[in-house]
């Protein structure tokens, strides 16, 4: 039987990672609910025990059911009947046995039918289904919803929408309209309260939203009437059983074809307000989409599994001249390098959700009671990591998504540009991570921060103090060369004090970080398990080349250069 978590030693490491104690004894509140609930764990070893055997039921609906539905879903896709979206076939019988498995609703407290999981778990579940089937995963993965109304909005709503993710109902995220795509402070659909009816009403059209047909909608509207900016929006939960919204249309796209995308006209849909007014865009929208940028680079990744596979298989199949291709050094180099790019994809994200984990642990706690200054300052030290980490991990891991499936096209050669494989459709897939959800420029806006105030600088240093076994210690003198040369480039941009220039120069300075601190994560991998010595070896290899590039293309580029690049 196909399982796509007992087969990928990679993620039984990750999920066992020494963090793993303190996330958590903090989820669990040092497990005070083991005498309330039958399903809740007695201890660290049984939490993780529950874990596992999670992703392993993950793992066996995913490579029995959703794998082998995959083309069919691409072929046939959802469409609309009587102002309904019906789902294709195999979405649907994902989405039932799913359903039927009880592992919905991983992230919800037990208080509201939820399994009560940390991030990483169901960061891990986003992969093993992205693997199978990419379209999905949108369906799958939109359970963040849940996490941002069990953060922010009232009991009363928690009360009502809360269960329901956990009955397998679906969620969506409408927020983008027809005139604000990715400036998001430029939404225009009105929210109206009605003091007779003690009621919120939504009128406007939102376009390009993932699932847009759910159950369960948050939804961005202005309800600040006379404003322009993000200070007059505010969030709201839509039921969609009050049938108040018209799917005017389903969008063509070149890949994720089972997830339906829709355009929405809202005509007085009655909502209910999540939080504060005006908090919308500046507080819970920003955490919703951080927590859905988990799952797009969750979702990249495990498209890089699935397409590497692949080639691996074909390039060991495949004859030409006498002997199978993978023997040949340019498509063994091209499958090494694929392999080094999806484990330091795992690195990162996995390091990223262990750090949103405990952030987000100690956060809910400091609502339920005071939190020491060792707590305090932990709270701080992992926010400013999530913050800084999240775009970072966002950007390189679709990035090297979209690198993944292009590379895999090419080792099937004709054969991969061929309905007969899956790696088109794993390219068709790929192309969407590095766009929604925050397109890879605006991750470089919000992971330069990082670059200019030093944060970046100081998890490298931290990472830098790791002792490792004298086999690897070569890598770590090559990162630390690498270190030396990202401070200097970062002080001479500084140095100039020009808007402009920093800007230019943004991508290639988040990369140079990224590239140290993905090194040096996959070298601590390897310290721990040799299957990933090899990868850290290429990666470290790769990383400096592109550094070196970087920080000599930056140093030869001044202000006055940037009026070559202007075009008329």
């Amino acid at each position: 039987m196909e399982n796509y978590y007992n087969d990928n030693k990679a993620l039984h490491f990750h999920l066992f990672n020494p963090l793993m104690e303190k996330i958590v004894r903090i989820k669990e509140n040092n497990f005070a609910e083991k005498d309330e609930y039958d399903y809740a764990p007695q201890d660290y070893e049984d939490a993780m025990d529950n874990y596992e055997k999670v992703l392993e039921i993950m793992g066996e609906i995913a490579g029995e059911i959703m794998a082998p539905n995959a083309e069919a879903v691409d072929h046939e896709g959802p469409h609309i009947e009587n102002n309904e979206v019906i789902y294709a076939k195999g979405t649907a019988q994902n989405l039932k046995a799913l359903s039927d498995a009880q592992v919905v609703g991983m992230a919800i407290p037990r208080k509201y039918k939820g399994l009560n999981f940390p991030i990483l778990p169901i960061v891990m579940s986003n992969e093993i289904v992205a693997r199978a089937d990419a379209s999905f995963s949108n369906i799958w993965g939109l359970q963040d919803c849940a996490d941002t109304l069990h953060e922010f909005a009232s009991e009363e709503i928690k009360q009502k929408f809360l269960p329901m993710f956990c009955e397998g109902k679906t969620a969506a995220m409408d927020l983008t309209e027809p005139d604000a795509g990715s400036d998001l402070q430029a939404v225009q659909l009105k929210a109206t309260f009605s003091e007779k009816d003690n009621c919120w009403y939504l009128d406007g059209v939102k376009r390009f939203i993932t699932n847009g047909d759910a159950d369960i909608a948050l939804v961005m509207a202005r309800s600040e009437e006379g404003t322009k900016d993000a200070r007059g929006i505010s969030l709201f939960v839509y039921d969609r059983r009050e049938n108040k919204v018209i799917v005017r249309r389903l969008e063509n796209k070149l890949g994720i074809k089972g997830s339906p995308t829709c355009e929405l006209v809202f005509k007085h849909a009655p909502a209910q307000l999540v939080g504060e007014r005006r908090m919308g865009l500046l507080k819970y929208v920003m955490s919703l989409m951080n927590a859905a940028r988990l799952g797009v680079a969750a979702q990249g990744t495990g498209i890089s599994e699935a397409a590497y596979r692949a080639a691996y298989a074909y390039a060991k199949e495949r004859e030409q001249f006498g002997k199978a291709i993978i023997e040949f050094a340019p498509v063994y180099e091209m499958l090494a390098m694929m392999r080094a790019k999806i484990d330091s994809s795992r690195a990162l994200l996995y390091e990223t959700s262990r750090y949103v984990d405990i952030y987000k642990g100690l956060s809910f706690k400091s609502l339920e009671e005071k939190l020491d200054n060792e707590e305090r300052n932990e709270l701080k030290h992992y926010q400013r990591l999530s913050d800084i980490m999240t775009p970072l991990t966002k950007l390189f891991t679709t990035e090297y998504s979209n690198q993944v499936a292009y590379d895999a096209i090419q080792v099937l050669g004709g054969s991969g540009y061929m309905k007969d494989y899956p790696v088109e459709r794993y390219y068709r897939d790929a192309r969407i991570t590095n766009i929604y959800e925050g397109t890879s420029q605006l991750q470089v806006v919000a992971a330069v921060k990082g670059v200019i105030n030093g944060a970046f600088q100081s998890l490298m240093e931290e990472k830098a103090r790791i002792a490792v076994k004298p086999e690897l210690k070569y890598l770590m003198d090559i990162l630390a060369k690498m270190q030396d040369q990202f401070v200097k480039t970062v002080d001479k941009i500084k140095e100039k004090n020009h808007a402009e220039l920093l800007d230019f120069h943004a991508r290639r300075l988040v990369e140079m970080a990224g590239h140290i601190i993905s090194g040096y994560l996959l070298v601590h991998d390897a310290n721990k398990e040799d299957m990933f010595a090899k990868s850290a070896d290429i990666y470290v290899r790769y990383g400096r080349s592109h550094n070196i590039a970087a920080a000599h293309y930056i140093s030869h580029t001044d202000e006055e250069d940037l009026s070559s690049y202007n075009i008329d």
